[in-house]
């Protein structure tokens, strides 16, 4: 995987993940049913505060502090509350990916094994979050006192690193399982389709000039260098 320089943050990472997008944009990796078949998207221009259905406000604090880290908002365009991936990654623990379906969950399991043997614990994605995000943030109170949410961001971006490089000591979900988890599940509720939840307003395919799921643009496919005119369509 591609290391996230914090320093670079933003840009450094959506650079990594714009490969990825169109195939997220258009089919979430997941194969999870859509929020808005679940009743939990919150309506265009409505202001009421997101209640989490799977992950309790504390966990959800906790995860919604990590994705603004991952993705900041900056001038190139919204970060990762403003696109609603916390609210996208809560809605997909409700679905057959989070409750582990459409993984291969039959031991043995090698912890241990290298990461070309695939995923090797016994936890579907919505027990690896809850007993992940536990022990990290147990650990991060360990060394400042504190959760990763009451860290200024300086600590914050200094922890994320941390993260990554696997130097946070938890006490049973190895580090790499979880970051690993999180990366992906942010990089889909960023760049995914709207109607499954993320990438609100469809900012994040405005700002990388994708044009969504329209259903003919060939006209375009030979008209190298030049901008795609139209807008990007949700298939929502």
């Amino acid at each position: 995987m591609k290391k996230i320089s914090i320093s670079a943050n933003r840009r450094h990472f959506l650079r990594g993940a714009l490969t990825a997008a169109p195939a997220a944009a258009l089919a979430v990796t997941t194969g999870s049913l859509t929020v808005a078949a679940q009743g939990q998207s919150a309506k265009s221009g409505d202001n009421t505060p997101y209640k989490p259905s799977f992950f309790n406000q504390d966990e959800f604090g906790l995860l919604s502090a990590l994705a603004e880290v991952l993705i900041p908002a900056d001038e190139n365009g919204p970060g990762a509350l403003e696109a609603g991936v916390p609210e996208f990654i809560d809605a997909q623990m409700n679905t057959p990916y989070g409750q582990g379906q459409l993984w291969y969950m039959q031991g043995p399991f090698t912890p241990d094994a290298p990461a070309e043997f695939g995923y090797q614990l016994p936890y579907p994605p919505r027990e690896l979050y809850k007993k992940g995000l536990a022990e990290f943030d147990a650990a991060i109170k360990q060394q400042y006192g504190q959760g990763y949410v009451g860290l200024n961001q300086q600590q914050r971006e200094k922890m994320m690193g941390e993260f990554e490089k696997g130097n946070v000591k938890m006490a049973s979900i190895p580090p790499a399982a979880l970051f690993n988890l999180l990366l992906q599940n942010v990089h889909e509720g960023y760049f995914c389709d709207p109607v499954d939840g993320g990438n609100k307003g469809m900012a994040a395919w405005k700002m990388i000039g994708f044009p969504g799921a329209r259903a003919d643009y060939y006209d375009w496919v030979d008209q190298y260098g030049r901008t795609y005119p139209l807008p990007p369509v949700s298939r929502g």
